[in-house]
């Protein structure tokens, strides 16, 4: 099974796509924009990753294909938290080419139409490092998520601490940008 957006292709990560994730997993540049703690690691150590990720129904990863270009990154629900209907969402779009070219929105778009239609689930949460603007002008400023709070010096990132900023979408949210501008008819 996959998950389909316009551009993209929501499908499960294959083994051979562990030798590009292996090089984006140990980009600095690349990682200075995503959250959490990040050491160089081994093609062994994403072996090991890989394999831990079958059969878990609390966390969902998918690599991002488009058409003609392949494997272009990763998207998750993670934390699934099937009683309250929620869940965690994020993406990493690895090949800097498809940047600024609608991926990223069509990852969303199509990540909470699959969150919301076919699993039930009620919101998703979201966070990201106050100096990624970009991040936030996507999730907020194109597919409806909304700012929901600050944890202040959260990230240590450059010689400096910066804020945490908490994003969240709720199915009601992702209905009402639907009414405003269907994005899957236009």
């Amino acid at each position: 099974m996959s998950i389909k957006g316009k551009i993209v292709t929501l499908r499960a990560i294959e083994e051979a796509d562990l030798p590009t994730l292996h090089r984006w997993g140990n980009d600095p540049d690349l990682w200075s924009m995503l959250g959490g703690w990040h050491f160089p690691t081994s093609l062994r150590q994403t072996q090991q990753w890989f394999e831990r990720l079958a059969g878990d129904p609390l966390n969902q990863r998918f690599a991002i294909e488009v058409p003609g270009d392949g494997l272009v990154g990763t998207a998750n629900l993670v934390d699934i938290d099937w009683k309250n209907k929620n869940a965690f969402h994020g993406m990493m779009i690895g090949d800097p080419n498809m940047r600024g070219r609608g991926v990223g929105v069509d990852v969303i778009m199509a990540t909470m139409r699959y969150a919301f239609d076919e699993l039930g689930l009620r919101r998703l949460d979201g966070s990201m490092i106050a100096y990624n603007e970009a991040s936030t002008g996507v999730y907020c400023g194109k597919c409806g998520w909304k700012e929901e709070g600050r944890q202040r010096d959260w990230y240590f990132r450059g010689g400096r601490f910066w804020d945490r900023i908490m994003v969240g979408v709720t199915s009601d949210d992702y209905r009402a940008l639907l009414a405003a501008k269907d994005y899957w008819q236009g």
